[in-house]
């Protein structure tokens, strides 16, 4: 067994650990182990290979539809990112909806991430960075990640992770982007990122994190990860 796959059996048996999915009165949530930091190939693609659990992943992204929905200066569902209001509703709630996706790819990943009615749709990102940082957040089963290689490795892996940044003035919004799965190299993820899905002004199903978060943000954007559920990570 190649050191690739002997990660990748160690990491899908990690996803087993989580049958259910976190909410916020369920007390504390079984935790999944990170696995090792991934040994990083020099050529070729950095993170390990795409498997199984990480192809469906992107294909729950793909299928989001997030370049069409979630579209910014309108209100939408969260869940569904379809308009629920008048194109000339003004608020807060209809800027850009990066934490809403966020929160809708956690439902159909059956993995608990900050969402309404826990907190409103207004400033999210930032409460939900707050919260992933927090022991509540630890309790739901999410942990730091601190690397780009293994945040780039563990969504290669099927791991639901997100990159967060949380803007200092709280009256001003952050920003939250879902890592997918990528066969990138090390060279190009050290400098654009982890390969990412977000709805931002401009909304993108595959995107780097380096061009997802403003240039004097992007050093502060820290990383979470949470196993997927084995039911869904092997559907």
């Amino acid at each position: 067994m190649t050191v690739w796959n002997a990660r990748a059996c160690a990491a899908t048996a990690a996803l087993a650990v989580l049958a259910g999915c976190a909410s916020p009165s369920d007390g504390a949530a079984q935790q999944a182990t990170l696995p090792s930091p991934f040994p990083v190939a020099q050529e070729g693609p950095c993170c390990g290979p795409v498997t199984p659990a990480g192809q469906h992943l992107a294909q729950i992204l793909d299928a989001s539809d997030v370049e069409h929905l979630w579209q910014n200066e309108r209100h939408v569902d969260w869940q569904t990112g379809e308009p629920d209001m008048p194109a000339d509703w003004k608020g807060r709630d209809a800027e850009t909806h990066c934490s809403a996706f966020a929160a809708a790819m956690s439902v159909r990943l059956s993995v608990y991430l900050l969402r309404p009615p826990e907190h409103r749709l207004g400033l999210l990102a930032n409460a939900q960075g707050e919260w992933l940082d927090s022991a509540a957040g630890r309790r739901a089963g999410w942990q730091p990640v601190s690397s780009l290689e293994q945040v780039q490795a563990l969504a290669n892996q099927g791991w639901f992770v997100v990159g967060v940044y949380i803007n200092p003035d709280r009256h001003r919004p952050g920003h939250i982007v879902v890592v997918r799965p990528s066969s990138k190299t090390d060279a190009y993820l050290q400098v654009h990122g982890p390969q990412v899905a977000e709805a931002s002004y401009h909304n993108h199903v595959s995107w780097s994190a380096r061009g997802s978060f403003a240039a004097d943000h992007y050093a502060d954007v820290k990383y979470y990860a949470h196993a997927v559920p084995q039911n869904q990570a092997n559907p």
